[in-house]
């Protein structure tokens, strides 16, 4: 096994930006040799040889300028100097004014009695003191945040998100690390961590992974942009915070798990869907023996006449869960409407919102073929499983447009008759084209309301 050092030199020679490193050689040498003949030209004029002192003088300042012109500048493009311009904030601990108050009183005894063993017991306090702010220093440097959030999330359902630390130090570890999220008083979300994830060690050129419960409790984008690296390493004298601007996204899909109002519509959409599949009729794909189970109702008379024993008919097996789900983004009809009115319009429609996205969710759970309709998106008609959660994902975002926009969506249903609609609307009754009944099962939210306030 070779050493640790000589790895440890390999790794930073790998890694090594090489012109960056002859130009900072070049630069030693030159101001090297500069120095030289500084100290040649001090030598020379000593001994009265003004000449050459002069010469010595000039070529090193020469040289000096060459170094400041040339290679100064391209070092300085090459430092990386992200971590010094870190904001890193303080905040001393209740242990901490205990000891800086405990050294106060030794320095004033020391003062005061002159007494070396004192002044000595006084140096080592604040020794410890600055020990502290370096190794708490070295603790933060160096370290990057990583946050991974799955891929699809529900209002209040809770997940588990991925907080990692990475060391970049080559050769000091970090201890007794704490990750948190920075959200001002005045937010209008919580928090994306809520409870702040300790790290008690992160080795060198390491990284560490800690899964976290997270929880949304409204759907919508949810943006966390500053997070902070806490420490109080090593006596918890002085706390430090590095703050680290990291823009993690959450797109949270609204609520899709069944309650009490999805479970009571469901069984009207399946009659309705019955009833309209029915009227269209159904095509014969072949006839069979009769069997005990069969209904007397798909006998076929003449084939049994026929063939002397009874015949049924066997239908080809129509897909009758092709359904167009319409989210009608009404909001209200504008013009000036109290606070009180403004709020339950918005409520009604986070209920539309809501109700859509479980029903979408209930036929993508029975493989039905989805189509989906709202201002400004429209899906192909395909199988549930390649459209959820593009639909999920504009319903998680959806927001109540203007009336010219909602009627021209319900004139665009009222001309395609060909699909089974579901509408979900906060629309008043007597307020839904005609055209669209015989096609369409609606879903009234103020009915939905007139139903609990009568339980």
């Amino acid at each position: 096994m070779p050493p640790k050092t000589t790895s440890t030199l390999a790794q930073l020679w790998a890694k090594a930006d090489r012109p960056g490193v002859r130009a900072f050689f070049l630069s030693i040498t030159a101001l090297g040799v500069a120095l030289l003949l500084a100290v040649y030209s001090g030598a020379a004029a000593e001994l009265g040889n003004l000449g050459v002192a002069a010469s010595s003088a000039l070529f090193a300042l020469a040289i000096a300028a060459w170094v400041a012109v040339t290679l100064v500048p391209t070092l300085a493009k090459r430092t990386p100097l992200r971590w010094i311009g870190h904001k890193v904030e303080y905040k001393i601990s209740r242990a901490g004014w205990l000891y800086f108050g405990a050294t106060l009183l030794v320095a004033l005894a020391a003062l005061n009695t002159g007494n070396n063993l004192l002044f000595l017991i006084l140096a080592c306090l604040v020794s410890v003191i600055l020990m502290s702010g370096i190794l708490s220093s070295i603790s933060l440097a160096g370290v990057d945040l990583k946050i991974d959030l799955p891929e699809h999330m529900f209002a209040g359902q809770t997940v588990r998100a991925s907080v990692e630390l990475i060391n970049q130090k080559l050769t000091l570890p970090s201890f007794a690390l704490r990750v948190e999220a920075v959200v001002p008083k005045d937010a209008p979300v919580a928090a994306l961590l809520e409870t702040p994830v300790f790290f008690p060690h992160l080795p060198r050129q390491d990284r560490m992974r800690q899964s976290v419960p997270v929880t949304f409790l409204r759907r919508g984008l949810h943006v966390h942009d500053s997070f902070r690296i806490v420490t109080r390493f090593p006596f918890g004298f002085l706390q430090k915070a590095r703050r680290i601007v990291l823009k993690s996204e959450a797109l949270v899909y609204p609520p899709v798990d069944s309650n009490v109002e999805l479970n009571e519509i469901f069984p009207g959409i399946e009659g309705s869907i019955e009833s309209y599949n029915k009227g269209r009729g159904h095509d014969l794909h072949s006839l069979r023996e009769y069997v005990p189970t069969d209904s007397a109702s798909h006998v076929h008379w003449k084939a049994s006449a026929r063939a002397g024993s009874l015949m049924v008919r066997e239908f080809a097996r129509e897909d009758d869960r092709r359904v167009l789900l319409v989210l009608d983004p009404h909001g209200g009809d504008g013009g000036n409407v109290g606070a009180q009115n403004t709020a339950k319009l918005n409520e009604r429609f986070e209920r539309a919102v809501t109700l859509c996205a479980g029903i979408a969710w209930h036929f993508y759970e029975r493989n039905a073929y989805l189509q989906f309709r709202s201002a400004g998106i429209e899906t192909m008609l395909a199988p549930a499983e390649e459209n959820i959660f593009a639909i999920l994902q504009h319903l998680a975002l959806a927001q109540p447009v203007s009336t010219e926009a909602q009627s021209a969506l319900l004139q665009d249903l009222a001309a395609s008759p060909e699909l089974f609609k579901i509408i979900v609307t906060s629309r008043a009754r007597g307020t839904i084209p005609a055209e669209l009944w015989h096609s369409s099962y609606v879903i009234f939210l103020e009915s939905l309301e007139e139903i609990q306030q009568l339980r």
